[in-house]
């Protein structure tokens, strides 16, 4: 699966000024395979090392943190030389090791040419910061495949790359729209949990079975998740993360008008009532990158996190494909785009993971009395504000109040309509929101 994230992994190499890399990222996002696959091509030779399975590997770090003395007995262990000069060193699941993740301090310190990657599923959750060598190395965060991935995951790169040419101020050639509509609409089945992606792929010839196999990989990925959250939360608190993480898609559900609802904290846990009880929960479930939280606010000024107010947000799953498995949303209910209010809180769920995949970690949602556009960013110091539509019906009087209130310099209508741009206020499908706002400015 080729990932956008490969390029910054090249950046990070050709740097004069590399550090040690952290990727980051929810458990089967692909980063054990992304960082293989970059040794693969990019160096001459890689060396691998699981702290989870071969926890024999810690006894390495046991005695000091020299870096020459590590990579001496780690030549041992492994049974073969890394060159530090041409050489690429992984370290998997370092958060099982918090000695290791300590000595990415001194090797960037007195070992600045090898090039160190490490990768952690529960980085957020397993250590302090105090663990971490602030400042003395480089994260990068990863995500399920977004929807330009997904299309050349499947074998659809042209697709890609119309999307890629595309400047949003004409629209696409109809043919091509009606087809990434289409492809859009197996993509929120799929998800873009790499396996999954793979899974589609090999028997996209025949849907049925391609979906039925999805759908199956999904529910074992819900139950490793939920394993996750008893071996590594405890067994009180384990039980109050996994309903929280099983009431995110549920309140999703609830809304009657289909648009995601601001989280309420009542019943989400059966005794527990307010913010300040529910709040340790969710933390784990965000440190853990399985849920995306979108903060609701009703002053839309600079800087947008000064707005901010905690018990205040959205919450979303962090893959659209998992979101439906999830509430049982079967394929052919997405195939045919026919699912009523389930519509909305689905669009607003694969607009929000594209979002924080093209770079905008803090979401944020404005609510006015009777108006509500579901997302804003920051692009160039100014606040764009994002209204989505599920379907063709693009009437956007929330989107009319804000902008008659704010004056935004650029406003985005994402829908299931072809491109369209009436003044500052631009009509764009919604398969190219994560492209899109990548490369937007003002």
């Amino acid at each position: 699966m080729q990932r956008l994230a490969t390029n910054k992994l090249k950046d990070w190499k050709v740097n004069p000024a590399r550090k040690p890399l952290i990727l980051r990222g929810a458990r089967q996002v692909g980063k054990t395979y992304l960082l293989k696959q970059f040794g693969e091509a990019d160096f001459p030779n890689y060396h691998y090392i699981n702290f989870e399975t071969d926890q024999q590997a810690e006894q390495v770090f046991e005695r000091n943190l020299d870096p020459q003395r590590i990579l001496n007995d780690l030549q041992l262990y492994l049974e073969k030389p890394i060159d530090p000069k041409t050489d690429l060193l992984i370290f998997d699941e370092i958060q099982r090791c918090p000695k290791a993740l300590t000595s990415l301090k001194y090797f960037r310190e007195k070992m600045p040419e090898l090039a160190l990657c490490t990768a952690g599923s529960l980085l957020g959750v397993y250590m302090s910061w105090d663990s971490f060598p602030v400042g003395q190395v480089t994260f990068l965060d990863l995500y399920p495949m977004t929807f330009m991935e997904f299309l050349t995951g499947i074998g659809k790169p042209q697709f890609a790359d119309l999307l890629r040419e595309q400047t949003w101020k004409e629209p696409l050639p109809e043919i091509a729209h009606t087809k990434l509509w289409d492809m859009w609409k197996h993509y929120l089945i799929t998800g873009g949990m790499p396996e999954v992606v793979e899974s589609y792929r090999n028997q996209q010839d025949n849907l049925f079975l391609a979906f039925q196999g999805v759908r199956t990989i999904q529910t074992d990925l819900i139950d490793t998740y939920m394993a996750d959250i008893a071996k590594h939360s405890g067994k009180t608190n384990a039980m109050h993360i996994e309903r929280l993480l099983r009431n995110v898609p549920t309140q999703l559900a609830r809304s009657l008008d289909g648009s995601a609802a601001k989280y309420k904290f009542k019943d989400a846990i059966p005794g527990y009532r307010g913010y300040e009880r529910l709040a340790t929960p969710i933390d784990w479930l965000e440190s853990a990158g399985l849920i995306l939280r979108t903060s609701v606010i009703s002053n839309a000024e600079i800087p947008l996190n000064g707005n901010r107010i905690d018990n205040r947000f959205k919450l979303h799953l962090l893959d659209i494909g998992l979101l439906g498995a999830m509430n049982g949303i079967s394929p052919a209910t997405f195939i045919d785009y026919d699912f009523g209010r389930y519509k909305g809180y689905v669009a607003e769920n694969f607009v929000a993971q594209e979002l924080v995949a093209a770079g905008y970690k803090d979401l944020f949602c404005w609510e006015g009395r009777t108006s509500e556009v579901e997302f804003l960013i920051e692009v160039d110091n100014q606040i764009v504000p994002i209204e989505v539509k599920s379907g063709h019906v693009t009437k956007s009087k929330s989107l009319k109040v804000y902008e008659e209130r704010y004056q935004p310099q650029h406003s985005f209508v994402f829908s299931g309509n072809n491109v369209r741009v009436f003044g500052l206020r631009s009509y764009v499908p919604l398969y190219a929101v994560g492209h899109l706002m990548k490369q937007f400015t003002i």
